[in-house]
Formats: structure tokens, C-alpha cells, sequence
């Protein structure tokens, strides 16, 4: 009779064991297409046993508690790589934007060196501004020249200020990205922060039980890595809690988590991110901040750069070669260092105070002529010029280094969304739901399940024949 209902409990217990199995497979299921979800299985373990007058028995077993699929060095390889992908995307957008401010095309089918001008560009602007001087060399008093000359010099300026324009929107722009991304980052901190506090809540007699919990925290970190580079680290003393961790200049910690708490918020002052009170510097070695900063700072600002060289030569050479005399007026007025947003046609410039000549006959043209030469003329750095080279090829490897730099970055953001892929891979070769797997656990459960029924109601004939027939 004990041996009867020795089996029976440890049926039941089974049954349990199993129907918590199967729970946990159609919950494997439900999520199969969620990327954040970690696949779980049952813990089975032994009740133990009790002694009796025949000797020890089982107890049977038990679901004992819930495994989360999951490696923690693999967790923090995908951050890692999260991080470096969004700091590539994010600057490979920022240059590509920049192209676009610029206004001329690049050929990558030919190279990087091939530039296309585009009738709206700067390039055909400043090629008809002195081919508009060649012309009013050759008839100096033809009025139409000298309306097309002052057109052609006007769309030469205009274009030049657009573009400066646009790319100081675009610098600016990059500003708000970055103080929205400072905001998420913040969002990101305290959610993160409010997930340690619920996970060390459910888990101070389970440890590790708050799967579903811990799920939507390594989510947000990873979040948090494609905005800021990040390290996490185990909470001491707080079992199950996480710290989140950035460095500064000598590498030294920077805590902005500790376990329930945001220690330390993020912040931007123009230039770079700080952390906390005392607005330490930190250093980025990814994220989406750090790929919009180093395009701004970088590639834009270098780009805006050359064109004020440009623009700031282009005034110089033709006021020089304008006004030989200093005495009669420039063709441009502009501020140095600036020219790019500033260069313009002088104050009372027009079609008819257009000078060929500084005072000559009617139909003199020296100034005109001087004028018109600089197109082919060659500057250098090293003599005391803005840029190297004639004008056409100074902006030539302006558009080519941007072309170059839009190229590499298109490059390695692709290297890095292949690298990033085979590393999520394989992390759901151990954490992702394989549908066929938890099919085939599923089936098993149920066999499981139905046996240890089986067995149940074999107990309960056994226990009606012995209780309630025997006697009669």
C-alpha cells in the first residue's frame, strides 16, 4: 500500500516537472522571432528521499528552477560590437549628408578622383566666373559681358555662402542628434537602473530567476551601446545587478550605474560628453555620439575649412590682380579666415563700374586680363598662399578627399555590419529558439507528461480494487 502511494507522489511530482516543461517550450515558442528573447529550459532535480520500514524512497523530482541560455562573454561581445556599428553608421550618414551639402558627384565606379561637376556645384560657378572674365577681356566695353561678368560673380559668392551655410546647418544639426542621443542615454540609465532594482527584488531567494527581466535588461544595454561605448560589470555584493561603466582620459572608471542607482548622468557641452557633477570627460570608443562627433569635427569641419581657403584665395589673388593700386576699389569684400560664408561683391560693384583697366582707354583690358589668367595660376602653402595649386584643382581634391572619406566610411560600416552579424549569430546559436529543437522538446514533454498520467491512473485502479473491492 505505501509502495502505492510512494508512486503516486512521485508521479504527481512528475507531472509537474513536466507540465512546467512544457510551459516553458511554448514560451520558447511564442518568442521565436523576438531578438531579444533568450531560450530557456527547465532545471529538473531530485526531491530527495524518506526513509520507511522497506527502506529509502524517492520522492520522485522536480522542475527546480529556470536556465537562461545565455553567455555573458558573448553578451558583452555583441555590446561591443553594437557600439562600433553604431558609431560607423552614425558618421557614415553624417559624410554622406556633407556630400550632399556640397552639391557636386563623385564617380566611385572610376575612383575616388573622379568628380563630376554639377551645373549647380562650386566647381562650374568659379570655372564661369573666369571664363565671364576671359570674355569681358576680349570686349571690355560690351555691355552684355559686363552684366554676365557681374552675374557669374554674384552665383560664383552665392554659392559659396550656400554652401558654407549648409554645412554649418549641418554641424549645427549634428548638435541636436547628439543632445537627443544625451537624453536617450539618460532614459536608458535610469530604465537600466529601475531593471537592477526589480531583478535584485525578485531574486533574493532564486538567483537568476528573473529571466524575463534580465531579457529586457540586456536589451537596453545593448540600446545603450549603439548611442555610447560602455562596459558593464557585476554589481558588488548586489548579486544579479549590473554596473555601467565609461572611461575617461586615463582610462580611468567613470560609474554611470551602480546597481539601483544613476550615479553619474551624461551630458554635453558642445565639444564632448562629461559624466556626472564634476563633468569628467569621457572617452568614446563607439556609439552613435562618438561617429557624429568625429564627422563634425573631422571630415565637415575640413571640408568647410578648404572652402574658406578657396573662397579666401579666389578674394585675395583677384582684388590684388582687381585693384593693383590698392586705390580703386576691390571686387570682393570678405572676412579672413571666413570667406567661405562671407565672400561678396563689393559695395557699388556693377555692370557699369566694372573696371578692365585701372584708368586706361576705353578699350584697355590689363585688369581684366590679370584677372582672367588666375584660373591657370598655381598658389602654394609654402609661398605664403590659402591653398596649393591652381583653383580648379585645389576644390578637385577638396571633393576627392570627401568622396575618399565617404567611401572609406561606406567600407568600413560594411565590414563592421558583417562582423556585428556573424557575432549576433553566434550568440543565437546558444540563445536563439530553434523552432525544430523546442518542437521535438515539445513532443517529448508531452510523451513525458502522458506516461506519468498514465502511470497515475494505474495508481488509482490499483488503490479502488484495494479500498473498495477487496473488502466486499
Amino acid at each position: 500500500m505505501s509502495g502505492l502511494f510512494g508512486s503516486l507522489t512521485q508521479n504527481i511530482a512528475a507531472l509537474n516537472a513536466h507540465s512546467r516543461s512544457i510551459e516553458i517550450t511554448g514560451r520558447n515558442l511564442a518568442n521565436v522571432n523576438n531578438a531579444d528573447y533568450a531560450r530557456q529550459r527547465v532545471l529538473y532535480a531530485d526531491r530527495g528521499s524518506i526513509e520507511t520500514p522497506n527502506g529509502a524512497q524517492s520522492l520522485g523530482m522536480e522542475a527546480k528552477s529556470i536556465q537562461q541560455m545565455r553567455d555573458v562573454l558573448l553578451d558583452k561581445q555583441v555590446v561591443r560590437e553594437k557600439g562600433l556599428t553604431g558609431s560607423l553608421d552614425a558618421e557614415q550618414k553624417t559624410l554622406a549628408k556633407a556630400q550632399a551639402a556640397l552639391g557636386e558627384s563623385i564617380n566611385r565606379a572610376a575612383g575616388a578622383d573622379d568628380v563630376s561637376a554639377s551645373a549647380y556645384g562650386l566647381s562650374a560657378a568659379i570655372t564661369d566666373f573666369f571664363n565671364s572674365f576671359q570674355a569681358f577681356a576680349a570686349s571690355p566695353t560690351d555691355q552684355g559681358e559686363r552684366q554676365n561678368l557681374v552675374q557669374r560673380t554674384e552665383i560664383m559668392t552665392n554659392r559659396f555662402n550656400e554652401t558654407d551655410r549648409r554645412l554649418a546647418q549641418l554641424q549645427s544639426d549634428i548638435d541636436v542628434e547628439i543632445n537627443t542621443d544625451v537624453d536617450d542615454i539618460n532614459r536608458l540609465l535610469t530604465t537600466i537602473a529601475g531593471l537592477n532594482q526589480q531583478i535584485g527584488r525578485l531574486e533574493i531567494t532564486v538567483p537568476g530567476s528573473a529571466v524575463d527581466l534580465r531579457d529586457q535588461r540586456q536589451a537596453r544595454i545593448e540600446e545603450l551601446a549603439g548611442k555610447l561605448s560602455i562596459e558593464t560589470a557585476n554589481t558588488t555584493g548586489s548579486p544579479g545587478q549590473l554596473d555601467i561603466i565609461v572611461r575617461d582620459a586615463s582610462n580611468n572608471p567613470i560609474t554611470l550605474v551602480s546597481a539601483t542607482a544613476v550615479t553619474n548622468p551624461v551630458a554635453f557641452n558642445g565639444t564632448q560628453l562629461t559624466a556626472g557633477v564634476s563633468a569628467t570627460p569621457i572617452v568614446l570608443a563607439g556609439g552613435s555620439v562618438k561617429g557624429r562627433l568625429d564627422a563634425r569635427d573631422g571630415a565637415v569641419q575640413t571640408l568647410r575649412d578648404n572652402l574658406d581657403a578657396l573662397a579666401g584665395q579666389i578674394g585675395t589673388a583677384v582684388n590684388a590682380a582687381y585693384n593693383p593700386t590698392s586705390s580703386t576699389g576691390d571686387l570682393f569684400t570678405f572676412t579672413p579666415g571666413s570667406a567661405g560664408g562671407t565672400l561678396k561683391l563689393a559695395a557699388g560693384v556693377n555692370a557699369a563700374t566694372l573696371k578692365a583697366s585701372d584708368g586706361g582707354a576705353a578699350g584697355d583690358n590689363t585688369i581684366a586680363t590679370a584677372v582672367a589668367k588666375l584660373a591657370t595660376k598655381s598658389f602654394s602653402v609654402g609661398g605664403g598662399d590659402l591653398i596649393n595649386g591652381t583653383f580648379t584643382q585645389h576644390y578637385a581634391g577638396v571633393v576627392s578627399d570627401l568622396g575618399r572619406a565617404v567611401s572609406a566610411a561606406n567600407s568600413r560600416q560594411e565590414d563592421q555590419a558583417n562582423i556585428q552579424a556573424l557575432v549576433v549569430t553566434q550568440r543565437q546559436g546558444l540563445s536563439g529558439v530553434s523552432m525544430d529543437e523546442e518542437m521535438a522538446d515539445l513532443l517529448k514533454f508531452q510523451r513525458a507528461f502522458q506516461a506519468s498520467s498514465r502511470v497515475v491512473n494505474i495508481v488509482d485502479s490499483l488503490l479502488d480494487v484495494i479500498v473498495n473491492r477487496l473488502g466486499a
